[in-house]
């Protein structure tokens, strides 16, 4: 009876050592498994955030892009009317620009009044005419045209001051393919656009600045 119980202990003191053994190892692999997911975590998330900043910055500038080409696009729309609207029997002119004229009637001032509440101003100083670079050709007012016969074009008149890396804008625009009959208007708008979230990240440059440039051109209707 005596052997029969000790046999039946050593048999259980056996499985309770195996068993200790078999956890034991099963606790050092979750152990480890926790270990390398911090790792991998670790090496994660500076990505994370790098692509996070940047669909951030790349938001603003999608943002900005959309103003740029509506600016232009409503100011010349407006150059071009003329005798075709009611309230207007003249082409406006293209300046003054930020005009304290109640009726603000000039082009260059509907392009500045359609970005200076949208777009930050980082030139450091008032914001019309300095936060774009803006040019209005028409031949209203004291702008006129140059040339003659097939090549004749509106001359062109710039407001404000050009953003580092701004395009060279010419003194005419493109004569109308039907010149003399029709001229073309042209209204350009030239900005400088910086990231909202700009430097470097873990050793990584984000977005950098951009010089942004939109043009819209139009066959005057008088």
């Amino acid at each position: 009876m005596a052997s029969g119980l000790r046999r039946v202990w050593g048999m259980t003191s056996l499985f309770t050592v195996l068993l200790s053994k078999r956890f034991a190892g099963r606790q050092s692999a979750t152990r480890g498994d926790s270990g390398q997911s911090l790792i991998e975590t670790a090496f994660t998330i500076p990505f994370l955030l790098l692509i996070a900043l940047n669909a951030i910055n790349f938001g603003y500038f999608f943002f900005t892009a959309i103003n740029l080409a509506a600016a232009p696009r409503d100011a010349v729309e407006y150059s071009v009317q003329g005798f075709q609207t009611p309230g207007q029997l003249t082409l406006p002119a293209a300046g003054p620009a930020c005009s304290s004229d109640p009726t603000r009637s000039s082009v260059s001032t509907l392009t500045y009044d359609d970005v200076t509440g949208v777009l930050s101003n980082s030139s450091g100083s008032t914001a019309c005419p300095n936060i774009a670079l803006v040019r209005v050709c028409t031949s209203s007012g004291t702008s006129g045209t140059s040339g003659g016969g097939a090549s004749q074009a509106t001359n062109c008149t710039q407001f404000g001051t050009a953003p580092p890396g701004a395009p060279s804008l010419g003194a005419t625009a493109p004569a109308d393919p039907e010149a003399p009959n029709f001229l073309l208007n042209q209204v350009d708008i030239v900005y400088q656009v910086k990231p909202l979230i700009p430097g470097r990240f873990f050793g990584i440059t984000l977005l950098p600045t951009f010089t942004f440039h939109r043009q819209v051109s139009m066959r005057q209707l008088n």
